[in-house]
């Protein structure tokens, strides 16, 4: 099951830079219900603060979202 096309809640934010972070979000977004959507939350939040002051990832996954 695939899709070409994944939704956008399925990508990681920018703000998620590293790899076992990214794997973690992908996997609690796609766990249904509501308390679900609140650990996603939590996790995003926590995972944006310690990821600020690194780089982005190397391999862009977003073609063409950051500028020059």
């Amino acid at each position: 099951m695939d899709a070409p096309d994944a939704p956008a809640s399925a990508r990681p934010p920018r703000w998620i830079k590293t790899d076992c972070g990214r794997a973690k979000y992908a996997e609690l977004a796609s766990r249904p219900g509501a308390l679900a959507r609140l650990r996603l939350a939590w996790f995003v939040l926590i995972a944006a603060l310690r990821d600020w002051r690194l780089s982005d990832p190397p391999h862009g996954d977003q073609s063409g979202a950051s500028g020059s």
